[in-house]
């Protein structure tokens, strides 16, 4: 069987057995959150983190990108490092972490208090398989706009020494976002059709990475999709998908969100929509 078999469809199954059809290169993009710590036994089934990601490997794309969305369980008074082991294994296999970013909740859940404090965040692992081949920068406004900073020395980067010169030019208009990406939690209507599952992760948020890492007709994978956010928005945006998970009440509530999405228009995000405003 090859990859067009599975396309735009949400598949039950063991994603380690199910990746062994695909073809080495045939995944543009992969994004998802595994099941961690002590989660680890999802649906009575184990999650073996080092043969997924050597799948994961061969079956992406060279220039293609992993968004790896993770998190640490704090056990016997110490956060465990399996977000930080399991990034760098995936450089041990020859994925580059291209970059580290946060997932900021608006709203996290109240934690009994433990001598530290609420924990606010998951990382996002963004990988890559060589050198990063698509990137849609998402863009904010500038706080200064405009504004000649006549006085204001800046640090020049560079591989050999680093200076400081005055810079007079006007501030840009945009610039390009920050690695720490802030979102509500479970509240907005759309991510309301994933109460069925545990942990589901905002469609925004989906939406954001998608378009940030693939462009229109690019093949999104989601080896453990649960509730089916990544499959969702990945037809919102025009692009193809394959979602797969092991439990079959995941996968029928990922079915039933397809449903609903086969009628929504395409969304860009928000930044990236206010651009395309400005420069027509």
């Amino acid at each position: 069987m090859a990859v067009a078999e599975f396309i735009n469809k949400v598949l039950q199954g063991d994603c380690l057995e199910v990746m062994k059809n695909f073809e080495s290169g045939s995944i543009d993009m992969v994004l998802t959150s595994p099941p961690y710590d002590n989660l680890r036994n999802y649906k009575g089934y184990v999650f073996p983190f080092e043969a997924i990601a050597r799948e994961l490997y061969r079956v992406v794309k060279d220039g293609g990108v992993v968004v790896w969305i993770v998190g640490d369980a704090t056990i016997e008074g110490s956060e465990t490092g399996t977000s930080f082991k399991q990034s760098l294994f995936f450089k041990e296999i020859g994925f580059n972490l291209h970059d580290t970013m946060i997932f900021r909740k608006r709203n996290p859940i109240p934690q009994i208090y433990r001598r530290r404090y609420n924990n606010e965040f998951e990382y996002m692992f963004v990988l890559s398989k060589g050198q990063v081949a698509t990137h849609n920068p998402l863009m904010i406004d500038c706080l200064h706009a405009g504004l000649k900073l006549n006085g204001t020395t800046y640090k020049n980067y560079s591989k050999h020494e680093q200076r400081r010169a005055k810079m007079a030019k006007p501030v840009k208009d945009q610039k390009i976002k920050g690695n720490i990406w802030e979102y509500v939690v479970g509240k907005n209507l759309e991510d309301q059709e994933a109460k069925g599952h545990p942990a589901p992760f905002p469609c925004e948020l989906a939406r954001d990475h998608i378009y940030s890492w693939s462009n229109e007709g690019d093949l999104i994978l989601d080896p453990m999709c649960g509730s089916g956010t990544t499959c969702k928005v990945a037809r919102q945006l025009g692009r193809k998908f394959i979602g797969i998970d092991i439990s079959q009440e995941y996968c029928e509530i990922a079915r039933n969100r397809l449903c609903t999405a086969n009628d929504v228009q395409a969304q860009l995000p928000l930044e990236a929509a206010n651009l395309f405003r400005r420069t027509r």
